[in-house]
């Protein structure tokens, strides 16, 4: 998943910083009271770096699930701007937030961030042990690096379950156009990461497979959880025709503005849109943070379509659902190459949840996700983009007819309501597991 996302995510799904939906209290719900004595064995501790709870979507959507289902639940994760408190408990869920350097970018950054995650994951981890306390850590990449703490605490019979958000070894590939020592070593902690683990939840079939043959994991030990949208949150709502700029169509984009996101690829679909094909009809509202974003702004600058550009950053959810259900469609222009083949990107269903056609290049978990809801551009083709963008615009009943069926496919396979039974499942064999190995 990418976008850890955001879709972020990744998108992301997802995968790093990313404009996904936050996870704000919501009556009706569920939700779990803070119970004095638990269970043993129904205690968990959730370890995720990549992005603050609650704003990380699949993350508190899990850990709502397990705490609605009788489970104890905290969670570690790094602080950000608008989650700056040390603690907090959101419905009985017990949030424990820790520094972090600067948002990393290039490799030396990226390990100084992971170093210091690392031990005040840690640190953390031990307060929580002689507090609350934890019969299993659910640990959520990137980095593979948790497992070194899910090791130490194997020693104490806890049991270890690795959540699999990305293939690092593929996003250090599209980070950084290469592979040599730095990707090794992601695949050596990867595969101890695997071994290290007593379950593994794989975000889409793609990852599964990467489980069982790179991780060697035991077929019995995987279990498929999809990042879906919750439709309690995911809402539509009347456009705003001022998001339009005056102009007659919008087309949206939320997620990461990373490398791996090809948002230049998109800027460079503008430019063939407005310059050469002459369609000044048409503005584009792209909403998310990251650190391109600074990049992307110059770039659409120097290809001279910045006035047909608007771009958000990261803002609250109300203004991210509102540029959505103004969009006439919503475009998916990730860069065709391993990492994000084999992801499932968050950002496609929360616009199939919203009822948005969607113009993507032509991935296969991008298809899988989609389907018919979807037009796909030949791979990393910046003019067959523009074209089926534009197409897709000129043909109103087609997108109307796309709109019913992402949003079915969401309402019927695809949404965390049918998630959620899978994601109990898994921890109902972990349980009978360590029950039948006690």
């Amino acid at each position: 998943m990418s976008e850890s996302a955001n879709g972020a995510a990744m998108e992301s799904g997802a995968s790093q910083p990313a404009q996904t939906l936050t996870a704000p209290h919501e009556p009706g719900g569920a939700r779990a009271q803070a119970q004095p004595r638990v269970v043993r064995g129904r205690r968990v501790l959730i370890i995720v770096e990549n992005l603050p709870c609650p704003f990380d979507r699949r993350v508190m959507q899990e850990a709502r699930t397990l705490a609605a289902a009788g489970y104890a639940v905290s969670i570690i994760c790094p602080k950000a701007p608008g989650y700056e408190k040390s603690f907090e408990s959101i419905d009985g869920i017990d949030i424990h937030r820790h520094a972090l350097p600067r948002e990393a970018d290039g490799a030396a950054g990226y390990a100084l961030e992971y170093a210091v995650a690392l031990i005040m994951e840690f640190w953390l981890s031990l307060k929580i042990f002689f507090g609350r306390g934890f019969d299993i850590i659910h640990a959520c990449n990137p980095p593979d690096t948790i497992f070194l703490i899910g090791w130490f605490y194997k020693i104490f019979g806890r049991k270890f379950v690795f959540d699999h958000h990305d293939i690092n070894p593929e996003l250090y590939e599209a980070k950084f156009g290469k592979r040599g020592f730095g990707q090794k070593l992601l695949l050596a902690l990867e595969r101890m990461t695997f071994r290290t683990a007593d379950m593994v939840i794989s975000t889409n079939e793609s990852y599964r497979h990467i489980a069982l043959t790179r991780g060697g994991v035991n077929p019995h030990d995987v279990f498929v959880v999809r990042s879906g949208p919750d439709l309690r949150r995911m809402k539509q709502a009347p456009p705003n025709p001022a998001l339009k700029s005056g102009r007659r169509f919008l087309v949206g984009y939320v997620g990461v503005m990373g490398k791996q996101e090809g948002i230049d690829l998109l800027l460079q679909a503008v430019q063939l849109i407005v310059l050469h094909l002459k369609r000044t009809d048409i503005h584009f509202g792209l909403v998310g943070g990251g650190t391109e974003l600074p990049a992307m702004q110059q770039l659409a600058k120097d290809l001279g379509v910045a006035q047909y550009v608007t771009f958000t950053g990261r803002v609250p959810d109300a203004e991210l659902l509102e540029m959505l259900n103004t969009a006439d469609i919503c475009v998916n222009p990730d860069r065709a190459n391993e990492m994000n083949d084999r992801s499932t990107m968050n950002k496609i269903m929360e616009y199939m949840a919203l009822g948005k056609p969607v113009v993507q290049f032509d991935l296969t978990e991008g298809r899988v996700s989609a389907g018919e809801a979807s037009w796909y551009a030949r791979p990393n083709d910046v003019a067959d983009l523009a074209q089926k963008i534009v197409a897709l615009l000129a043909d109103e009943p087609l997108r109307r007819r796309m709109s019913a069926i992402g949003r079915e496919r969401i309402e019927h396979v695809l949404s965390w309501q049918h998630e959620a039974p899978r994601l109990l499942n898994a921890y109902e064999h972990l349980n009978k597991s360590a029950g039948e190995r006690k």
